[in-house]
């Protein structure tokens, strides 16, 4: 397992520990939902035998393999990340400092949630270092990006290719399919707001 470089802010604990509680977290839903690994490989078109690795925290999931079993659960990946870190005591405020949080590493680079639990958004921070795209993303969320640093390209399937720069916003509405990469060989860090759900409104 790659563990975090020097420069990744996340402790080292926080990282080994992030896999178990998202396989608990993806089992407990599909446990809820009455699903069976083998209908929940159906849906997502994944393995049986990943999803219960995946479940036991014996692997990782790219974020495309858990963008697949997200919408499979009728969640998103941000909210089945925040839901790993979820604090048991459930408050109704949450404070993430610099440094803190658990991250998952993929192939597009890092995420790093910056809010635990079940909220009513997810503000996720994505450093991405991959200049390839991977398979489209779509949800039901709405979604707003804004970029901290690099360039990023978001290409929205129908709706155009937007290259964004530093300070740039895009937002687009749920349902609209879209995948991103890096330009100019450069990392590039970027805020990404999806809608989610607060049990306390």
């Amino acid at each position: 397992m790659q563990r975090p470089q020097p420069d990744q802010p996340a402790s080292v604990d926080a990282f080994q520990d992030i896999g178990t509680r998202l396989g608990a977290v993806i089992r407990r839903l599909r446990r809820e939902q009455g699903l069976t690994l083998v209908q929940l490989a159906e849906r997502s078109s994944l393995s049986n035998p990943f999803l219960s690795q995946l479940e036991r925290g014996l692997t990782r999931a790219s974020m495309e393999s858990l963008h697949r079993i997200a919408r499979a659960l009728g969640s998103t990946a941000p909210g089945l990340l925040a839901a790993a870190g979820e604090d048991p005591s459930a408050p109704r405020v949450s404070l993430t400092r610099s440094g803190e949080g658990q991250v998952h590493r993929h192939a597009l680079g890092v995420t790093r949630p910056l809010v635990s639990g079940t909220r009513g958004m997810y503000p996720v921070e994505f450093t991405v270092t991959s200049a390839r795209y991977e398979e489209y993303y779509e949800h039901e969320a709405a979604e707003m990006i804004y970029l901290i640093s690099g360039r990023l390209e978001v290409d929205l399937d129908g709706d155009g290719t937007h290259l964004l720069g530093v300070g740039d916003v895009l937002y687009f509405s749920g349902g609209v399919r879209h995948r991103w990469r890096t330009r100019q060989g450069r990392t590039a860090r970027a805020l990404v707001v999806q809608a989610g759900h607060d049990p306390h409104v």
